[in-house]
């Protein structure tokens, strides 16, 4: 009998242990998902400011018309890189150096400069920027807690058994990737 209730007990704590792992892990990987959510709305919102900012500076600029092609072909491309965190990265990168050299045409026209409008989309444009980086931040501890776990003895047991994977960084290249800067 004694036998019986040990083998029991023991039964019951792998079974509690497997199921607190298990809740554990559903939980780290909603939080992949809400970080890379909220780093998706803002680089949505950034890439619907662009196209405002190309038609401020055009009215100004009409002679960058390859400058005004370029950053309308790299925003296409970062729209359909979709969530490859990767191919994202690069594509988001490409699209902030396409942007930082569109802010640096608009330094040469003053009136531009002087432009209520442009003012508000550059201010509008720096602190998404603003924003994106800290919900970078954010999915990349999350993407680090699920990793750790998923890796870690015995947790990375429960994550075979149940099919839970790494998930991957998102990052930018941060040479490229300057924030604009707003002169007033």
């Amino acid at each position: 009998m004694t036998g019986l209730f040990i083998f029991g007990a023991v039964a019951f704590l792998i079974l509690a242990a497997l199921i607190i792992a298990y809740n554990k892990f559903v939980k780290l990987r909603q939080h992949v998902k809400s970080g890379w959510s909220d780093i998706d709305v803002q680089l949505k919102r950034r890439a619907d400011l662009i196209p405002n900012l190309v038609a401020a500076v055009k009215g100004y600029a009409k002679h960058e018309r390859d400058l005004f092609t370029d950053i309308t072909e790299k925003r296409s491309a970062a729209m359909a890189a979709g969530s490859d965190t990767q191919a994202r990265g690069a594509a988001e990168s490409a699209l902030s150096m396409g942007a930082g050299r569109l802010l640096a045409v608009a330094e040469d026209y003053p009136e531009l400069k002087a432009s209520q409008n442009f003012l508000d989309l550059q201010n509008d444009l720096s602190e998404t920027e603003d924003k994106i980086e800290m919900s970078r931040r954010y999915y990349n501890g999350t993407v680090r807690n699920l990793n750790t776990s998923a890796q870690s003895f015995p947790l990375n047991l429960v994550a075979g058994l149940f099919g839970f994977k790494s998930a991957q960084y998102f990052n930018m290249d941060h040479s490229e990737r300057a924030a604009p800067s707003v002169d007033v």
